[in-house]
């Protein structure tokens, strides 16, 4: 059955409630092949978008923390965060899904679920362990204090929002009825009629049917990897430390200088 086209720019147009590592990548494409502006990833055109996002964490669930005291994020902060931008946000927004079908009632939404037993030991893998690992506490420090970067700070809380927890234990013990309650509230909130329940395997038609999309004449996309997204992450993380590395030295070279100074001076 053929849907009718929301207009691009009007703010969201599709929910994709599907949590990180179930093929986000793979459906950032399919998306894009189908004409829309998808955000997936660290893409961003906002000035701080991981300030904001730490902001939508802590508006979103007060109780975590280190959480500032914040009123509910309204439509307008959400069009500010990706709404202005994008169509379609497809992996950064998943935790706050059930926020952005209220805030765009007008919106489709998409529902992709794995199986938790085979999702879970990827998602802790390669999201969980990398934010909470002794050295994630190096990279964290690196990020905001030379870099001005808060991702790792705004990530921890998102997880603790949707996680209902306040360290990696409660995160872990939490894991299962957090994800049942993300997906029984989906299905809650959103009629049969709105919504789509969609696997990768399923291919282009149900996808293009629900949307009001042609069928593009080339395959459905499957990208990422899990190799692939540790591959990406490490990437991300030697080229923060490169980038550091450069920013810090004119002051390692001026300290040295100063230090040489003062040595010489002495004699």
């Amino acid at each position: 059955m053929a849907h009718e086209t929301l207009k691009s720019g009007s703010g969201l147009l599709v929910v994709h409630a599907a949590l990180c590592r179930m093929g986000t990548m793979s459906f950032a494409e399919a998306y894009r092949a189908l004409g829309y502006r998808v955000h997936h990833g660290v893409d961003n055109p906002t000035k701080d978008p991981w300030v904001r996002i730490e902001e939508a964490a802590e508006a979103t669930w007060p109780f975590i923390p280190g959480a500032k005291l914040r009123e509910p994020f309204t439509r307008s902060d959400w069009d500010d965060l990706w709404g202005s931008h994008y169509d379609i946000i497809t992996d950064l927004a998943s935790p706050f899904a059930l926020q952005l079908i209220e805030a765009y009632p007008e919106a489709k939404v998409v529902i992709v679920q794995r199986d938790f037993d085979s999702w879970w030991p990827s998602f802790e893998d390669e999201l969980i362990h990398p934010t909470f690992s002794l050295f994630s506490e190096v990279v964290l420090f690196v990020a905001w204090y030379v870099m001005g970067v808060r991702a790792g700070q705004a990530m921890r809380k998102v997880h603790f929002g949707f996680f209902n927890a306040r360290n990696r234990k409660e995160i872990e013990e939490h894991a299962r009825d957090a994800y049942d309650r993300y997906y029984e509230r989906l299905r809650a909130v959103v009629p049969p009629e709105k919504r789509l329940e969609f696997k990768l395997e399923d291919g282009w038609k149900p996808l293009c049917e629900f949307l009001g999309k042609d069928i593009p004449q080339i395959p459905f996309p499957h990208l990422n990897t899990r190799k692939e997204h540790m591959d990406g992450h490490s990437g991300r993380v030697r080229e923060m430390f490169v980038n550091a590395a450069v920013k810090v030295a004119p002051w390692g070279l001026a300290l040295g200088g100063i230090a040489a100074a003062v040595w010489f001076a002495r004699d």
